[in-house]
């Protein structure tokens, strides 16, 4: 028998866009029963912490618009590792969401984990809050702006300080980068806990700190502190005369802490689809948008392939620190 090579392909092409409409017809049907239980966000930091406070903002929103429970369930430790875990071997259906933070997306790159790597096992669903980190330093160093910093690290090399929180952190990143991007010799010293430098900070034995400025506002606004640049594209209302580091005549230096929901992979898309809807519209709630705004943060709200591209740039950003000051995991 003569295999029919036209006729084949003409078999399937007729039986793909069969598939796809059968698809079409079926997919609003995975979401509407949805969900179908309680949800819960797990959240890789402990109870009262700022990603808490942001899960437990949406956590009620949530189940407004679902009609569902939404339970915030806390799981510290690892470098955010314990919290993605449990969500990459949750069932894919959209009851189980993962509030990951930055320090996913650099363990991803430090130390990458094949069981719940961004945008692998676990898919972005939509970024929540972004918050610029400043540059920090203790009034008795004699410095006005960033430029001033380090033309000073680099006349006293080693003898400037900043803190850190340990291999991997962000604080830790973002002191290395200033030293390859610029020569300036500034010495790490590393605290256990993120924000545990401030007693020191504000005493003058440590020098300099990354902080968000949440956690730094008032002791700059009383000049216990001086703030040299925020590390984000814009200035923050919570400082607003504090320059931008491109203002401050270092473009290109962005450190941004920022959060986001992500679900397992296998996840259908119109589940995707409807977690995003309503997470945009609980992230743009006045009450809420407003409170993230008097903290120096902003709301990003962006759509699941947008927050895909952002992880990817924040991967090749961050790897491309960690390669070049031979940073290397705990």
């Amino acid at each position: 028998m003569k295999f029919d090579e036209e006729g084949a392909r003409s078999m399937l092409k007729k039986l793909t866009v069969f598939i796809i409409l059968q698809w079409a017809l079926a997919a609003p049907g995975l979401a509407q029963g949805f969900p179908s239980k309680p949800m819960r966000i797990l959240v890789p930091s402990p109870a009262g912490s700022s990603p808490d406070i942001r899960a437990r903002q949406i956590s009620t929103k949530l189940s407004e618009a679902f009609g569902q429970p939404v339970i915030v369930e806390n799981r510290p430790g690892g470098a955010g590792l314990i919290a993605a875990r449990e969500a990459a071997k949750s069932p894919p259906d959209g009851h189980t969401l993962l509030l990951a933070l930055i320090n996913n997306a650099i363990a991803d790159v430090l130390k990458p984990d094949p069981c719940c790597r961004l945008n692998q096992e676990l898919l972005p669903v939509s970024r929540f809050t972004m918050t610029p980190l400043l540059v920090v330093v203790n009034p008795s160093l004699q410095v006005k702006s960033l430029v001033d910093y380090i033309q000073l690290a680099k006349q006293r090399r080693g003898a400037v300080t900043y803190a850190s929180h340990g291999p991997g952190s962000i604080a830790q990143l973002v002191g290395e980068w200033i030293k390859t991007e610029t020569g300036a010799e500034i010495l790490e010293v590393p605290y256990k806990a993120v924000n545990a430098e401030l007693t020191d900070l504000v005493g003058g034995q440590v020098m300099t700190a990354f902080p968000v400025p949440q956690v730094v506002a008032s002791p700059v606004k009383a000049g216990k502190l001086r703030a040299l640049a925020v590390l984000g594209p814009d200035r923050i209302n919570v400082l607003p005369d504090v320059p931008t580091a491109k203002e401050a005549g270092l473009p290109g230096m962005e450190a941004l802490a920022w959060n986001g929901i992500f679900v397992p992979a296998g996840t259908p898309r119109p589940i995707i689809d409807a977690l995003h809807r309503e997470l945009v519209r609980a992230y743009n709630a006045p009450e809420v948008k407003s409170q993230v705004l008097s903290t120096g943060s902003y709301v990003a709200a962006d759509t699941p392939e947008e927050f895909a591209a952002f992880i990817r740039a924040e991967n090749e950003k961050w790897g491309k620190v960690i390669r070049e000051a031979k940073i290397k995991p705990e």
